[in-house]
């Protein structure tokens, strides 16, 4: 298969410069384990660094994957070109990239890592990702998806060539979640402060690092997270919230059984299930600012509303960024990819600058 772009174009289209003053990769979260094969090491989480030369912002950005992607998601569009690593580069962040234990180039081997997950099929990627439009009755506003490249559907190159950097998730949501969350650890405590920007099943990274390091995340931007809260759809059960791991409540929770719960109807007609009053805070996540962002055409609309609520409920200032209200439109599940992606991040460049990041 080609590539959706023509590389001899891109050779002799020479662009703005990116200049650099340190680019290269290591590992973090590494255990060294016994197996019947002798030793070896398991989930291990890759990390990818671009620093600017132009270096105008202390905090750096850890970009963190949703679930069957990659790293790669924030290196380019569908149809090639520059990605979101690029933008906040050219904006003089430093950023880091990880790829999630078992995905993209940390490796999967389930005889280390833990069983694999069924990887997610062509059908659904197009109902869920790249083509909603064309099926209105999947979840209201389908129909507004308007950002993605080219016919999104199977057998169409660009469509072809985002399945391609696709794999299955780790089947232990816990197990994948305590890995994330060792690496991501050990990583904040090589780099210092720095702020979160997650991706969908990325996003419980960004709610476990908060949590254990609550003085090195200085802030999140949790693109359309996992959730909503509480919910037991795959990839894993979200029996502590927003984790399927254990956070730090106040008064302490030491089972999910703790979380009294209960079901409403928010003001956006959304239903969700929140704690039930007096609600146990989150108290290592308090001070430390949230976006989530939404799209307009995407199914987190739905989902979205109930992860606010319950940060909020936990009192955490979380604040939910709709990209419609910044009249960025037609954007699905994977803005970082579709062809608006620089406005995109436009706006969480804003957010972050009035948060002083």
């Amino acid at each position: 298969m080609t590539p959706p772009f023509s590389p001899a174009r891109l050779h002799a289209e020479a662009g703005e410069p990116l200049v650099l003053a340190r680019h290269g990769f290591f590992w973090t979260g590494v255990e060294p384990i016994t197996t019947d094969d002798g030793p070896a090491v398991r989930g291990q989480t890759y990390v990818e660094y671009w620093i600017p030369q132009d270096l105008r912002h202390r905090l750096p950005i850890v970009m963190i994957h949703g679930g069957g992607g990659q790293g790669l998601d924030y290196l380019g569009g569908v149809a090639g070109g520059e990605g979101w690593v690029h933008r906040f580069v050219r904006k003089g962040y430093a950023v880091y990239v990880i790829d999630r234990p078992g995905h993209g180039r940390s490796p999967a081997d389930p005889k280390i890592q833990g069983p694999l997950g069924p990887s997610l099929p062509a059908p659904m990627v197009e109902r869920l990702f790249s083509a909603p439009s064309r099926f209105p009755d999947r979840y209201p506003g389908a129909e507004r998806h308007t950002q993605w490249v080219g016919e999104g559907r199977y057998g169409d190159e660009t469509f072809d060539a985002f399945l391609a950097g696709m794999g299955p998730m780790n089947a232990d949501a816990a197990q994948h979640y305590t890995d994330c969350r060792r690496g991501g650890v050990e990583l904040l405590d090589l780099i210092g402060e720095a702020i979160l920007l997650t991706h969908s099943a990325g996003g419980p990274v960004g709610w476990l690092l908060a949590d254990a390091r609550p003085g090195l995340v200085a802030g999140i931007v949790a693109v359309e997270p996992l959730g909503p809260s509480f919910q037991g759809a795959p990839p894993g059960a979200l029996t502590w919230g927003l984790t399927a791991v254990p956070l730090t409540f106040e008064p302490p929770a030491t089972t999910p059984e703790d979380l009294e719960l209960r079901e409403t109807t928010l003001p956006s007609g959304v239903t969700a299930v929140l704690q039930k009053e007096p609600a146990r805070k989150l108290p290592k996540l308090a001070g430390v600012p949230v976006a989530v962002v939404t799209g307009e055409a995407s199914w987190a609309m739905g989902t979205d509303p109930g992860t606010v609520a319950f940060l909020q409920q936990a009192g955490v200032a979380a604040e939910h960024v709709r990209l419609a209200d910044h009249e960025v439109r037609g954007n699905g599940h994977m803005m970082m990819c579709e062809r608006n992606s620089d406005e995109v991040a436009d706006v969480i460049a804003s957010w972050l600058s009035s948060k002083d990041l």
